[in-house]
């Protein structure tokens, strides 16, 4: 592919929106130059790989040019071959970054994101794995900086959990977490087992982006709001107030509940964003069929053979069954490292997306 028209489209409208920028009417609209200072960071990157991929271009002919010239086990000869084969790496790098830009922005990756977990098959050890996942999160979350904040739970009797649903805010949340979405499964041997055996469960994982009100409009009678009181250990009178919120959204029958805060009103707020994001799940679903129908479509019924990645803590791997890629450092996976997995799956995301651009 030539990538020259393209670099030079990429340096046009940077310099145009770059100069849109610089007019103060564009604060005007706080929306439409939000958009444009993340169009702006997107094509100042894009311009710099462009300007870098041209320069190695004329670097990797300048050294293939030497080498025709130079006796086959010269001194510059074999120098040459080490600069033509990192230059090479460096070529196909960037044109992949070159060709990934010609990719249109998915707008829901910059999104926050709603995360729930929940437990799936093998009774307690399950509930156990579901709160290794949610601190697995957390750590991760907590690496690249961006805050977690917990919506709802349900506690299970040996320290796991049931359900916990959770919010995820900064930058390209949803663009790293959509993947998580699905059955994880975990071969281990559970703190009660007297006989040493191992047991295989399951937890299931649905990702949502946060919905704006833009995105889905909830009309007043399109609702019912229940309030109760928080259950489990509460602490700080979570339990002892009327402060839960139960929202039942009658036309797609969807029930949302949020019991994390003391106060009505912030459970009420909490309780609307995860019901705006399970409905922009929806709409998004009817929209482009990559995503999930439903929820159950998406994360499946928990069963075992559904599983996307299985963590099998007596070998120390972590297998993501849609790319066949095998880890043996689960002990660092679980402490939240998650790019050496997340990284493969959106580059394979990115070149069906420019495969099926480029036909």
């Amino acid at each position: 592919m030539d990538l020259r028209p393209h670099i030079e489209k990429f340096s046009r409208r940077f310099a145009e929106v770059e100069a849109a920028l610089s007019d103060p009417k564009a604060f005007d609209n706080p929306q439409r130059a939000q958009e444009l200072g993340k169009e702006y960071a997107r094509l100042k990157e894009l311009v710099a790989a462009g300007s870098a991929y041209l320069k190695t271009r004329v670097h990797l002919d300048e050294n293939r040019s030497l080498l025709k010239t130079e006796a086959t086990d010269s001194e510059m000869a074999l120098l040459a071959k080490e600069e033509i084969a990192r230059l090479e790496a460096d070529e196909k790098r960037l044109a992949f970054e070159l060709q990934r830009g010609l990719i249109p922005p998915n707008p829901t990756d910059s999104r926050n994101t709603i995360v729930e977990i929940r437990a799936g098959a093998g009774g307690s050890e399950s509930a156990l794995f579901a709160a290794d996942l949610y601190r697995m999160y957390c750590r991760y979350a907590e690496a690249r900086g961006w805050k977690v904040e917990p919506l709802d739970s349900n506690p299970s009797d040996l320290g796991g959990f049931k359900e916990i649903i959770f919010q995820i805010n900064g930058p390209d949340v949803y663009k790293r977490f959509k993947h998580e979405s699905g059955v994880h499964r975990v071969q281990r041997v559970p703190a009660t087992e007297a006989q040493g055996r191992i047991h295989t469960s399951t937890a299931t994982v649905a990702v949502l982006p946060e919905a704006e009100e833009v995105d889905i409009e909830i009309k007043p009678d399109e609702i019912e709001i229940n309030v109760c009181r928080a259950s489990g250990k509460g602490g700080q009178g979570v339990n002892t107030t009327d402060s839960a919120v139960q929202i039942i959204h009658k036309p797609s029958g969807l029930i949302v509940r949020c019991a994390d805060e003391r106060s009505q009103i912030k459970n009420r707020a909490k309780a609307m964003t995860v019901l705006r994001s399970r409905l922009l799940e929806r709409k998004l679903a009817e929209e482009n069929a990559k995503y999930a129908a439903v929820r159950k479509d998406q994360v499946g019924t928990g069963e075992r053979s559904e599983k996307i990645r299985t963590y099998n803590f007596p070998q120390n791997r972590v297998t993501d069954h849609r790319l066949e890629v095998t880890l043996y450092n689960l002990a660092n996976f679980i402490e939240g490292d998650l790019d050496p997995l997340l990284e493969p799956l959106m580059t394979h995301e990115l070149e069906e997306r420019l495969k099926a651009l480029t036909g």
